[in-house]
């Protein structure tokens, strides 16, 4: 008893949160209690300091899993996901995070115009085939050979001037690199233009504050592309749109699921 007794003595417990991280090392009124050396000053071990760096670390893809080197957090809506280890090169992780960001962008606008023409479709407001016909629909206005060929050459254009401005960033804002224009493209790095075209509400005038809205970005063009995947195997399978595929499921939820879609187009 006597041994236990001095055992007890040398330990004391100290309150602290595992929520909050901004409460360890100080004392709280809610949490755990954790058992620590009562040593000289502070009473600090080096597991308590394991514990600490722990609890401080970045959110990532998996909870526990280490991110790899190469991945420090720096980059918008970076958790550390790389399994394949195509960022390895920095080169190449540069041109991975140009590639994600314009994909998300064309998805986000995909989702849109194909939600927002199907509802019109639906509802009787337009005639607009339903999205995956549209591309047979002859124009009045040009023929399909036209429309082509402005599209190549417009988006042509773009697509070159971003790359040359990815090589050497801030080359295509140079004067009389646009028409006189410059002023009105200039942005904040490769693959963010701004100026009154881009942001027109100024809402990222420098990187510091412009991280939010780069994260809030990415994030919602990641679901974007999930949502455009999920459209196109939608349409392969039920070869409908997907506000068709909604009032189905609405009108009879326990038995238009897809479980019995993909049950029935099976077999």
């Amino acid at each position: 008893m006597v041994t236990l007794a001095a055992i007890a003595r040398s330990f004391h417990f100290q309150k602290h949160s595992l929520i909050n991280i901004t409460t360890i090392g100080k004392s709280s009124t809610a949490g755990h209690y954790w058992l620590r050396p009562a040593t000289a000053g502070t009473g600090v071990t080096p597991r308590y300091r394991q514990i600490c760096a722990a609890a401080q670390q970045r959110p990532t893809w998996l909870p526990g899993l280490d991110s790899p080197t190469y991945l420090d957090g720096t980059l918008a809506g970076d958790y550390g996901f790389d399994p394949l280890g195509l960022g390895e090169d920095p080169e190449s992780l540069k041109w991975y995070v140009q590639a994600e960001l314009v994909h998300s962008r064309f998805a986000m606008l995909g989702v849109f115009g194909i939600l927002v023409t199907d509802l019109l479709r639906v509802a009787g407001v337009s005639t607009i085939p339903v999205w995956f016909e549209a591309g047979a629909v002859k124009y009045e206005f040009a023929n399909i050979g036209t429309l082509v060929a402005v599209q190549l050459l417009l988006m042509g254009y773009a697509e070159t001037r971003r790359y040359m401005d990815f090589v050497s960033p801030g080359s295509q804002a140079k004067e009389g690199s646009f028409f006189g224009l410059e002023a009105s493209l200039e942005g904040l790095e490769p693959g963010y233009p701004g100026g009154p075209l881009f942001n027109p509400l100024g809402l990222a005038k420098d990187s510091k504050n412009a991280h939010g809205l780069k994260l809030k970005e990415i994030k919602n063009g990641r679901l974007a592309m999930v949502a455009i995947l999920g459209i196109f195997v939608q349409a392969s399978v039920t070869h409908v749109g997907p506000i068709d595929n909604l009032v189905e499921h609405l009108s009879n939820p326990w038995h238009k699921t897809i479980i019995q879609t993909l049950a029935s187009s099976s077999s």
